[in-house]
């Protein structure tokens, strides 16, 4: 009986002590949302307030009124959408290539991919842009996609769940019946890498959402720039309109919370079965 309560009470304080983290981790986003509606006396106010005295939308009125916030979303989610279903598409084919095809050079083009996973963006990042310049994609959204085509965690990703995940008896069985390569990808292999496709469209999703030093040198023109890059244009050298920012954030939060919240059950489950053996 002494053992049971011990144990009551060491789960009743992990849980506390991970709700009380939760809460201090969801609160700059809660004080975010609420610095949109308060006006500029409030927000310099001392305690801040999480719930404002006086409500107003004159924050949000003036973003849109001034800049063109919902042409930068709309640059954002297209680049962002492209960005995924280019990660989606080469890090499926290649990790099932890597995952379930013997040959001696494929592990040395493994250890390249990964290889590349240790080399920071910015290394590389002046020759893409001459690539770029020399292409003629600057200010558009496929100039910005010549640097979000091909995730090495996600060919990682997907080749370690198809090895451990995927049994190579059901390969074999469906070739013997007659299926071919393209028909066994199609049918077999991309059903059972949902989850894990989930997962790592969430992460290829947010890594493009959240770009800044690649649009920046790309999109020039303030058509063409990202939510990110738009939203660095509330700070100057000395001030931070820290309403109209607060304001444009709060917006910026909208599409990326939906898509986690769609595909949350996916996102867990993807992370969760990179741990399993056969």
């Amino acid at each position: 009986m002494a053992r049971i309560r011990r144990r009551s009470f060491v789960d009743l304080s992990i849980d506390v002590v991970l709700t009380l983290f939760c809460l201090l981790m969801i609160l700059p986003l809660v004080l975010l949302v609420s610095n949109a509606f308060k006006t500029p006396q409030e927000m310099l106010a001392w305690p801040p307030t999480v719930i404002p005295d006086v409500p107003t939308l004159s924050n949000f009125k003036a973003v849109l009124a001034d800049t063109p916030l919902l042409r930068w979303v709309a640059n954002s989610l297209s680049f962002a959408l492209l960005s995924t279903l280019c990660i989606l598409m080469t890090s499926a084919i290649t990790g099932y290539i890597l995952g379930k095809f013997r040959h001696r050079l494929l592990s040395v083009f493994f250890a390249i991919i990964l290889a590349t996973a240790i080399v920071p963006f910015e290394v590389y990042m002046i020759p893409l842009y001459f690539q770029a310049q020399s292409l003629g994609v600057l200010n558009s959204t496929w100039g910005l996609l010549l640097g979000y085509l091909v995730m090495s965690f996600g060919i990682f990703l997907v080749r370690q769940n198809v090895i451990h995940s995927i049994p190579d008896e059901l390969l074999e069985a469906a070739r013997i019946d007659g299926a071919g390569e393209l028909w066994i990808f199609w049918r077999i292999v991309l059903p059972l890498l949902r989850g894990t496709l989930g997962a790592l469209g969430i992460l290829a999703f947010f890594q493009a959402w959240t770009s800044f030093a690649w649009p920046l040198i790309v999109a020039t023109t303030r058509e063409t720039y990202t939510i990110e890059v738009g939203l660095a244009l509330f700070q100057t050298g000395f001030t931070v309109d820290l309403g109209r920012l607060s304001a444009a954030s709060a917006v910026v939060l909208i599409p990326s919370v939906t898509l986690f919240v769609l595909l949350r059950r996916n996102f867990v489950q993807g992370v969760a079965s990179t741990g399993l053996k056969e």
